[in-house]
């Protein structure tokens, strides 16, 4: 087994694990087993439970990265945790025992990269794509970005509505990298986030897809997490 801890990727909402892949490969160059799974965004309860799936694969310690509504699916774990060495929220929501995504969302001007999602009748949003590549992914290559709306992952409407339990990051170290131009949560709720959960944060110049925009930014990152957990100087 390694000495490095093992490093597993959450995407967000409307994405795929295929938006993770510059940093899975960054990772791995460096050594690191990752995974990179595919969420089946049904509900919030199917998406903690693929997590604690890919969790029980894993050997040693493990570090947790979430992006976007993937900051909800690992803040869920809750303080049952134990492989997990450190979370790293990647323009993720941090959310407080009692909260809701659409709650925290109410509190900051209405995202331009939402503004108009489509819904279909049985309550699964995604993005189209207009507004995925001029506002979701706006510093992607909008040929890139086009492939990547085409591979979004439609979510389920009702995990913006699920009430948070005790949150992961109350027991666990944490890292956050701020996207200061995002579109899709207001840079200054991930500020707020960062704040409140104590992480060391970053901020890079991004849309809301840093790992696809500024890969070595997050797998900086998720390395300073690593060596934190594995005793190394930061």
């Amino acid at each position: 087994m390694s000495a490095q801890p093992n490093v597993v990727l959450i995407h967000g909402a409307f994405a795929d694990g295929s938006s993770w892949s510059a940093v899975t490969a960054g990772l791995q160059s460096k050594g690191y087993e990752v995974v990179a799974p595919q969420l089946p965004e049904t509900s919030l309860g199917d998406d903690v439970a693929r997590l604690r799936q890919v969790l029980a694969w894993l050997e040693g310690p493990t570090i947790v990265a979430g992006h976007s509504y993937g900051g909800q699916v690992i803040t869920s774990l809750g303080a049952d945790v134990s492989n997990v060495a450190a979370l790293v929220y990647i323009a993720a929501f941090a959310l407080e025992e009692g909260e809701t995504i659409s709650g925290v969302n109410g509190n900051y001007p209405p995202p331009r990269a939402l503004a108009n999602l489509i819904v279909d009748e049985q309550g699964f949003g995604r993005v189209p794509e207009d507004d995925f590549v001029g506002h979701f992914a706006a510093d992607v290559d909008p040929v890139k970005a086009k492939a990547m709306h085409a591979a979004q992952q439609p979510v389920s409407m009702s995990v913006f509505e699920d009430v948070m339990g005790r949150p992961a990051w109350k027991s666990l170290p944490c890292w956050y990298l701020v996207s200061a131009n995002d579109e899709a949560i207001a840079p200054d709720a991930e500020r707020m986030f960062a704040e409140r959960i104590g992480a060391e944060a970053v901020e890079v110049p991004s849309s809301h897809v840093p790992m696809v925009s500024h890969p070595d930014a997050v797998v900086k990152l998720v390395e300073a997490a690593a060596r934190a957990a594995a005793g190394a100087p930061a």
